[in-house]
């Protein structure tokens, strides 16, 4: 290297910045150890600022355009170093672009639910989330406040500050629109609009605005959200007895569809439940509710109607003897046919008669089978009891 590229190399004369980023607030030139020679070109482009800072204070302000640094457009530098160096000397002097731009990649979310009283539910928490944009609206105030002498400050070193103002902002503005905790979704654009302007008022001290605030969406906790769902199906489904009973015609056509034994029985159960329950609260009314409907009406009625205890007892039937147990039940087989049953007396008349003789055969209950009346002691004892047949006239 000559030494009049070593030379040239200690004048700045071209300053501009382009931004291959998308979450850089503010940029510091590199100027290192090189002098801004006076004449240099300053290059400042759309959604761009450049603050010049001459031993800690801040000299000048740009905003876009092509400037050439002479005494005529500097003219706080030119009260700061002018009189020192001359007008015409090179300059030191830190030089920091700040990007005006919209920054729309923010998000902001409830870390913790926030605890609100609602008109219908009582105590309710209730969580959200969404995004945010914010710009730069005063490059100076933003570098005195925020900035400092970071040489590249990025949006991650104001989203943790930016989100717990925020938060700060969420419960006060939802409990000042006094809106049911069912009807937020209608309002989330009114409610954004006052969180935006709450933070503006304590972000333009910093040199930021909020250009955009959003509210994507705002929760209860799953068990409530689980309470919710249970009570919107009983919105949907209307009259549960109506939907009962449609229920269980579903479930037996079902089961009468089934093949198996274990499908008609369910049919058939299922079937009288609902019987049961379609004739049980009109057939079986609740005395008491009865009673506090129309007491009068169905209360004297049953005294006229029910006669006193004592009047059933006069006209209750008087006691009756158990039956006499059965005797013996003998059958005969006499001539091919089957006669009886006979009890003892009736078996002593076929004898008489010459119905019944010793080789007859005869059968009773617990007998194996018919034997001859002479081998059956019960039987051929009435043999000599019983008169014998008549003579012929």
């Amino acid at each position: 290297m000559g030494i009049f590229d070593k030379i040239r190399g200690e004048f700045i004369d071209i300053i501009e910045w382009t931004d291959d980023s998308r979450d850089t607030i503010v940029w510091r030139f590199p100027r290192y150890d090189n002098e801004i020679k006076m004449g240099a070109k300053l290059t400042v482009r759309e959604s761009q600022a450049a603050v010049f800072v001459n031993e800690g204070q801040v000299a000048d302000a740009y905003p876009p355009g092509m400037y050439t640094l002479q005494t005529q457009n500097m003219p706080i530098m030119s009260t700061l170093k002018g009189w020192k160096y001359g007008f015409n000397s090179p300059f030191k002097a830190e030089v920091y672009f700040v990007n005006t731009r919209q920054f729309t990649d923010l998000k902001w979310g409830t870390q913790n639910p926030v605890i609100l009283r609602d008109a219908e539910f009582g105590m309710v928490r209730l969580r959200a989330f969404g995004g945010y944009a914010v710009r730069v609206v005063e490059p100076v105030a933003l570098l005195k406040e925020l900035a400092g002498t970071d040489p590249q400050f990025r949006t991650e070193e104001v989203s943790d500050y930016l989100r717990s103002m925020v938060i700060s902002k969420l419960g006060p503005a939802i409990a000042a629109a006094q809106v049911p905790m069912l009807d937020l979704v209608t309002q989330q654009e009114q409610i954004s609009g006052k969180i935006a302007n709450a933070l503006n008022l304590e972000l333009r001290e910093v040199g930021i605005e909020i250009s955009k605030f959003m509210i994507e969406n705002i929760s209860v906790p799953p068990e409530v959200e689980a309470a919710m769902d249970k009570r919107t199906q009983m919105g949907v489904v209307g009259d549960l007895d109506q939907y009962t009973k449609f229920q269980s015609a579903n479930a037996i056509e079902a089961a009468a569809n089934n093949q198996g034994g274990a499908g008609e029985g369910l049919g058939i159960g299922l079937g009288m439940a609902l019987g049961q329950r379609a004739a049980g609260p009109q057939q079986q009314p609740a005395p008491q509710q009865y009673q506090q409907q129309a007491p009068q009406q169905y209360q004297q009625p049953q005294y006229q109607q029910a006669p006193p205890q004592a009047q059933y007892q006069q006209q209750a039937p008087p006691p009756m003897p158990p039956p006499l147990p059965q005797g013996e039940q003998w059958f005969v087989g006499a001539n091919g046919q089957q006669l009886g049953p006979f009890d003892r007396a009736g078996l002593g008349q076929q004898i008489s008669s010459g119905t019944l003789a010793k080789d007859t055969l005869v059968w009773k209950a617990g007998m194996a089978q018919w034997t001859p009346a002479s081998q059956v002691p019960e039987v051929s004892a009435l043999f000599g009891a019983a008169p014998p047949p008549l003579p012929p006239s």
